[in-house]
């Protein structure tokens, strides 16, 4: 579950909801052997596992199964294991890394959380919260696996984002904040150079919100990617401020940003509901995005060069 900070802007929303993609002109989407339908078949097996809160048998299935994605993309896989106390007891816990080593230990990280909230009186099967950045960070593993980068890339799959009761600063966001400390710990923190968050990213109505939570360089690189691309009309200049796995990392002094389309559905119904399924998504949204960070990657890797 994202939610936004106390400070948020949620105004925005309302004058969003219920607003189709923006038409305009549109250059052709940059595929950089992006395979969009690929991403969006990951979201549908992601899916069939059905409801995955923290600690469950059907999210342990996910992970397996995000495993031999991550290694059959070229991938070295490790685990985060840790044990997080939570409002109902102690629940294990899971993060996923997949590593692309690069020329550089300097590491960016592309992320996204594949738990979903429990709920009691409804299935939910987080079609696009959280499994739409789940399956686009698996196609860009691939993509990534096949080009040489300047970067070491990390792929990581969060758990427990989602509060098990209501959010706090103490319920919500457990594998990211387990992660900063554990980096800290190890002084690993300090590689990484940037870490980029996908979270709720393909629905077929795109307009990611620009989040003032996130870093302003980021922001500005990808915001002027988009541009650069055509694809303004889903990057909105819509400002919003959002409390999500980005921000322990903000909180320790890394650049890091958060890709979120905050604006599911009509006056954002689709948001934790049953209504949260494929049928939502579209796998053009997810070449929009995919797009959107190849090329914003490849510009920050030309930038450190320089």
């Amino acid at each position: 579950m994202t939610k936004p900070s106390i400070l948020a802007t949620c105004l925005a929303l309302a004058s969003l909801a219920g607003a189709g993609c923006a038409q305009g002109q549109e250059h052709s989407i940059v595929n950089e052997n992006l395979n969009a339908g690929r991403a969006y078949a990951n979201i549908k097996h992601l899916v069939g596992f059905g409801p995955r809160p923290a600690g469950s048998a059907s999210l342990e299935n996910a992970r397996r199964w995000i495993k031999t994605e991550l290694r059959e993309a070229g991938c070295r896989v490790e685990e985060d294991r840790f044990t997080a106390a939570t409002p109902v007891g102690t629940i294990p816990m899971v993060n996923l890394i997949g590593k692309i080593p690069g020329r550089e230990s300097k590491v960016v990280v592309l992320a996204a959380h594949y738990d979903t909230k429990r709920f009691a009186t409804f299935s939910f099967v987080g079609a696009n919260d959280s499994a739409s950045g789940v399956g686009l960070v698996l196609e860009l593993a691939r993509a990534l696996a096949s080009r040489k980068n300047r970067f070491t890339y990390w792929l990581v799959f969060f758990d427990g984002e989602e509060a098990i009761q209501n959010w706090t600063p103490t319920d919500g966001l457990y594998g990211s904040r387990h992660m900063v400390e554990k980096l800290t710990a190890t002084g690993e923190l300090g590689q990484i150079h940037a870490l980029i968050l996908l979270d709720m990213i393909g629905d077929a109505q795109l307009n990611i919100l620009r989040d003032q939570n996130s870093t302003p360089w980021l922001n500005n690189l990808v915001w002027d990617t988009a541009k650069q691309l055509g694809y303004e009309a889903h990057f909105t200049d819509q400002r919003t401020e959002i409390a999500d796995d980005h921000y322990p990392f903000i909180q320790a002094g890394v650049s890091a940003m958060d890709l979120i389309d905050f604006d599911y559905g009509p006056g954002h119904r689709y948001w934790h509901s049953a209504e949260d399924t494929v049928d939502k998504l579209s796998p053009r949204s997810l070449a929009i995005v995919g797009s959107v960070v190849l090329a914003s990657l490849r510009r920050m890797e030309a930038q450190e060069t320089n």
